[in-house]
């Protein structure tokens, strides 16, 4: 079974120029919080960032100095088992729930877990539907 739990994550975008990341991962660290889960993708001029923490507050006034608008967005984060056919579960389960995955980013390496990182059109009724009894291998 999936261990699913509500999160916020923070996004933002800052000019698409060499050395973004590694001032967003600076400014975080100097904060002493952990990042949990990161994306940051090329759009164009822009270089859009997502961040899940458990340190929400701390992350954002520690990126003050970037000028960015930080937005605060529900998200779930599940883990799940890391071999084949596991997503495909996942997104079945939210199927038959009527859920629609409006964005999902997700990583898995040589361990047993696989995590992701989703917006739904129902967090309740995903989470719900993601931690029923039913078994999603």
């Amino acid at each position: 079974m999936a261990k699913a739990k509500e999160a916020q994550q923070l996004s933002f975008t800052l000019p698409n120029k060499v050395g973004q990341l590694s001032a967003v991962s600076d400014l975080i660290a100097a904060a002493k919080v952990n990042i949990e889960a990161i994306l940051a993708i090329e759009s164009g001029a822009q270089a859009e960032f997502r961040v899940v923490t458990a340190k929400n507050p701390k992350v954002k006034k520690a990126l003050a100095p970037l000028g960015v608008e930080v937005k605060e967005e529900a998200v779930l984060c599940i883990d799940m088992a890391n071999k084949a056919g596991s997503l495909g579960k996942l997104a079945k389960r939210l199927a038959d729930a009527s859920v629609n995955i409006n964005r999902l980013w997700a990583t898995s390496f040589k361990g047993k877990t696989a995590t992701a990182v989703l917006q739904t059109s129902d967090d309740k009724k995903a989470l719900s539907s993601l931690t029923k009894k039913k078994k999603m291998k």
